[in-house]
This record gives structure tokens, C-alpha cells and sequence, in this order.
């Protein structure tokens, strides 16, 4: 019995000393989440950016190609 009591002590203190390191790192989670949240925002406005810079040189690519002379060999390497 006297071993029962003694692991769930164990136990107990195990817990206790977890849920207190858990409430002293909550700022540096929190912290960690807002970044990261700032990150994907930021990630997904480069790609936005990205695309439409890709439309507009593929626009170029098209133009040059469609014209006459050797501009449209540019236009077929671009």
C-alpha cells in the first residue's frame, strides 16, 4: 500500500511540476504562434507576388512571340 501512495506522489509531483512549466512558457508559445501566423501571411502574399510577376512575363513571352522578326526567337527563349 505503502508503495501505491508513494508512486502517485511521484506522480502528483510529476504533474505539478509540469502544468507549472507549462504556465511559465505560455508567453514563448504564444509568441512562437503570432510569428508563425505572421510568417504564413507574409509567405502567402510572396506567392501572390510571385504569380503575378510570372503572368506578366509570360504576357511579355507572348507579345514577343506573336510579333515578326527576330524578336519572336526571343520571345520563344523567354
Amino acid at each position: 500500500m505503502e508503495s501505491v501512495e508513494k508512486e502517485c506522489g511521484a506522480l502528483g509531483g510529476l504533474f505539478q511540476a509540469i502544468v507549472n512549466d507549462m504556465k511559465s512558457s505560455y508567453p514563448v508559445w504564444e509568441d512562437f504562434s503570432a510569428k508563425a501566423t505572421k510568417l504564413h501571411s507574409q509567405l502567402r502574399t510572396t506567392i501572390l507576388a510571385a504569380v503575378a510577376f510570372l503572368d506578366a512575363f509570360q504576357k511579355v513571352a507572348d507579345m514577343a512571340t506573336n510579333s515578326r522578326g527576330a524578336t519572336r526567337d526571343i520571345g520563344s527563349a523567354l
